[in-house]
């Protein structure tokens, strides 16, 4: 646009319009010497010239469009010339492993072709999967050779041996459950209806062992003397709790021989018996023992392992007490 314009201002105007014809020139005025030419007639009078013709004026030539000043223009960007990648003939005499994609021999160290950029690391194929991997939960993918049956079979072993396990734990879990209502719930005592002993000495029957007084004992003549409890219905056997000796007094405590060991024989309604070993500290005042033995019928205590015997002495219980879960 500026080119055409520069060419304009440096155009010369035109001097006539194109195809204009000139006008005729302007006729003299006749001389002096016109009138008197020879061979002219004499005393005639000569013709008017014709009145002389005006030229037509020269078109102007068009007038220029008005020019506007060109608007400021930002400079371009430098663009960075594009790398041209020219292939590079690859030479034959690299001596190595063909790629599998154009034959052309490469070095040991290349992973990629250097002709056509194959990789040339094999892939490792997966192993397939073992039996168990394709069914669920184990499912990681899908194995073509385990069929809908198998996995069916598969999956009925496993709930068959899910029942098998839950029937023979099953005491180990409802023991779980019994212990935790034995912690939860407030234990209470029971008390004997009948008590019987294989010996005691006069003065100090095995009705003094459940009487709920401390000062009285039932006393053994020697070791391997056992009493007998008897209850009028099965309960929770949760905890005993034993005072040995002749009395919880360290003055009494002393005066008489003591048991170390009570084997404790409970059974239940069912004729079951549970054994049990109460080992007592050689210390005056109530110990605990915690069993959590269900439907208790009888309990029979046998004392062992004597201490503090003498010839003048014998084996003092105290206090036993018997508690179930309230």
């Amino acid at each position: 646009m500026e080119r055409w314009l520069s060419w304009l201002r440096r155009r010369p105007a035109p001097a006539a319009a194109v195809g204009a014809e000139p006008g005729p020139p302007a006729s003299a005025s006749p001389a002096a010497g016109d009138e008197h030419r020879p061979g002219a007639p004499s005393g005639a009078s000569a013709e008017p010239s014709p009145a002389p013709v005006a030229p037509a004026p020269a078109p102007r030539p068009p007038a220029a469009p008005p020019v506007a000043s060109p608007a400021p223009v930002l400079p371009a960007r430098a663009v960075a010339p594009r790398p041209v990648v020219r292939p590079l003939a690859a030479s034959d005499d690299v001596t190595g492993a063909p790629c599998p994609a154009c034959g052309t021999p490469n070095p040991p160290d290349r992973r990629f072709c250097r002709r056509c950029a194959t990789p040339l690391t094999p892939t490792t194929i997966a192993a397939p999967l073992p039996w168990w991997r394709t069914v669920w939960p184990f499912r990681r993918r899908t194995r073509a050779g385990s069929g809908r049956l198998v996995r069916f079979l598969v999956v009925l072993g496993i709930v068959l041996a899910l029942c098998a396990a839950a029937f023979l734990l099953l005491p180990a879990g409802r023991h779980l459950i019994e212990d935790t209502r034995d912690k939860l719930g407030k234990a209470k005592a029971v008390t004997p209806t009948r008590v019987q002993a294989t010996a005691e000495l006069p003065g100090h029957p095995v009705a003094h062992s459940t009487d709920g007084l401390s000062n009285r004992y039932w006393g053994a003549p020697a070791p391997g003397t056992s009493a007998t409890y008897t209850f009028g219905k099965p309960f929770r056997l949760v905890d005993v709790i034993v005072t040995n000796g002749a009395s919880p007094a360290p003055e009494e405590y002393a005066k008489q021989g003591r048991a170390l060991r009570i084997d404790m024989e409970v059974t239940d309604r069912d004729g079951v018996t549970v054994h049990k070993k109460l080992v007592l500290s050689d210390k005056p005042g109530p110990q605990t023992f915690p069993l959590g033995i269900s439907d208790a019928t009888t309990i029979r205590l046998t004392l062992e392992e004597p201490a503090g015997s003498a010839p003048d002495r014998h084996l003092a219980l105290a206090e036993v007490e018997f508690f179930q879960r309230g």
